[in-house]
């Protein structure tokens, strides 16, 4: 037998593998370029808009796109442009927000309740069957109504409606690993349960939850901008591309076009963004995909 049949695969490190990975997805690479211009924008918007998100002038209301106003001024005078970069700092922290809490939550509850099953997981799929019952964004508008629409109220509301997704794929990845070879020889070295589940079962389940969170942060975007569309997300005069995308509206048949066009160019750009990044955030947490 030859040495290179006796040679083990070589281990990528993660730089190496994320590098990889961009390279032989030219769709991923270009996901990935895009999602860094909308974190810079979020995180340095409020310093390099020209004018004030807030500031009003009445002389300047309703002037279309011009070298001075690139994105053109609202019914108030205030900059298009300028407020469509303040707002993504928003966005992103309630979509961030949002996704990280009910993937916490959502992967705990599937975990336990795939890899214990009985009556946790009884419990469990009881409690997510209820949630999927109402139509999720007429829930989120429920929930936001009763508890009041703050940032933080969207931030839950958008959360609980997502948890079912993670609960739902890590109680199956994990139902189908528990009994698994490489799971049973972690229990007969000494290894707790909470260390299996953690450490040898859990993170088989991150390549189809990576996909999962690309989805969500796209639909908990569109969620908290359908619910300031409506009256029920963040108040004015706070920028909000679904605050922005409603204002413009009424104004679109006498002819002000963009105040609703670029907010919702900035909406769609974020949410394909987040649906191109799915498939290499899956290969990128894949164990399988290192060698």
């Amino acid at each position: 037998m030859s040495d290179a049949a006796l040679t083990p695969p070589r281990q990528r490190g993660a730089l190496s593998h994320i590098g990889y990975v961009l390279r032989s997805n030219p769709v991923t690479m270009v996901a990935f370029g895009l999602l860094g211009l909308i974190l810079f924008v979020g995180v340095f918007g409020p310093a390099i808009a020209p004018y004030d998100p807030l500031a009003s002038n009445a002389a300047n209301a309703l002037q279309p796109p011009s070298a001075a106003h690139w994105f053109g001024t609202d019914n108030l005078g205030r900059d298009v442009f300028s407020r469509v970069l303040v707002a993504t700092r928003l966005d992103l922290i309630i979509s961030v927000a949002a996704v990280a809490l009910s993937f916490v939550i959502g992967s705990v509850l599937g975990a336990l309740a795939g890899y214990y099953g009985g009556i946790a997981d009884k419990v469990v799929s009881r409690a997510l069957d209820t949630i999927m019952a109402f139509p999720l964004f007429v829930l989120a508008m429920g929930i936001v109504a009763a508890m009041g629409n703050t940032i933080e109220n969207i931030i839950y509301a958008t959360a609980i409606i997502n948890v079912p997704f993670y609960a739902r794929v890590v109680r199956a990845e994990v139902n189908i690993r528990r009994d698994a070879g490489f799971a049973q020889a972690a229990k007969l070295s000494g290894n707790t349960d909470w260390r299996v589940l953690a450490l040898h079962i859990f993170p088989n389940a991150l390549p189809p939850l990576m996909v999962q969170v690309s989805l969500n942060m796209g639909w908990a975007i569109l969620n908290a901008a359908g619910l300031s569309f409506i009256g029920l997300g963040v108040r004015p005069p706070t920028p909000e591309w679904g605050i922005m995308v409603a204002e413009g509206a009424q104004y679109i048949v006498s002819g002000e076009w963009w105040l609703a066009l670029f907010p919702g160019l900035a909406l769609m750009l974020a949410v394909f963004t987040f649906n191109l990044l799915g498939d290499g955030l899956r290969d990128m947490v894949d164990p399988r995909m290192r060698t």
